[in-house]
C-alpha cells in the first residue's frame, strides 16, 4: 500500500484575480513561494519516498521549493496538469458572463471534459499504488485535477474548494480508497495570507 499525498500549488496572481487558468503556463507569487516554504516545513518531519509534479510552472516551482528542502527529487509528469480551460482560460467569471452569458458553463467552449481529467488521474494513481508499494510519494498538482480525482475515487467523502498548498492524504487497500487528511492547510495558519 502505498500513502499519497495530493498537494495543490502555491498561490499565483491569477488565483487572486479569479482567473482560470487552466493549461496557462503562470508561475508563483510571493505569497505562493511562501505559501510553498511552509509546507515544506511541515513535510520535513515526514520521510518522503517521491515526488511527482505536473509539468506546469505553478506545480513545478511548489514541487522544487518541497523537494529542496526534504532532499527528494522531482518527477515530472503531464497526466498531473490542469484541466484544459479551452476559450475560458484568462477570464474571470465576470468576463465570461459578460461575453457567453450566465450559461457559459452549457456552451462548448474546449474546457476538457472531467471524465477525461479523471480517467488521466485514476490511471496516474494506480500507477503509483502498483509501483511504490509502501512508500511515501507527494504529489503536486492543481485544483480541478485533484478535485474531479478525489470525488472520483471516494465520492460518498464531503470535499470543498482544495486550498493553495492544501495536503490531502489518500491510500488505497485492496480496491478501496481512504482518506487520511482533507484539504489540510495548517502550516499556513498565522501566515495572514488566504489558503
Amino acid at each position: 500500500m502505498a500513502t499519497i499525498a495530493l498537494i495543490r500549488h502555491g498561490s499565483t496572481s491569477w488565483n487572486k484575480e479569479g482567473r482560470a487558468q487552466g493549461n496557462s503556463d503562470i508561475p508563483l507569487d510571493q505569497d505562493g513561494i511562501n505559501q510553498a516554504e511552509l509546507l515544506a516545513k511541515r513535510l520535513s518531519s515526514n520521510n518522503w519516498n517521491h515526488i511527482y509534479s505536473s509539468t506546469l510552472e505553478r506545480a513545478k516551482q511548489t514541487a522544487l521549493i518541497i523537494g529542496n528542502s526534504i532532499g527528494v527529487d522531482i518527477h515530472l509528469d503531464d497526466r498531473l496538469r490542469e484541466r484544459a480551460g479551452g476559450l475560458i482560460e484568462g477570464t474571470t467569471e465576470e468576463e465570461r458572463i459578460e461575453k457567453w452569458g450566465t450559461d457559459w458553463r452549457d456552451l462548448n467552449l474546449g474546457l476538457e471534459p472531467i471524465e477525461a481529467v479523471q480517467k488521466r488521474g485514476k490511471e496516474f494513481l494506480e500507477e503509483i499504488v502498483l509501483n511504490h508499494q509502501g512508500e511515501k510519494v507527494l504529489v503536486v498538482s492543481h485544483g480541478a485535477l485533484i478535485e474531479f480525482n478525489f470525488i472520483n475515487l471516494l465520492p460518498d467523502f464531503p470535499t470543498k474548494h482544495f486550498g493553495n498548498t492544501s495536503i490531502t492524504i489518500v491510500k488505497k487497500t485492496g480496491n478501496q480508497w481512504t482518506c487520511e487528511l482533507h484539504n489540510c492547510t495548517k502550516h499556513l495558519e498565522g501566515n495572514n495570507e488566504e489558503g
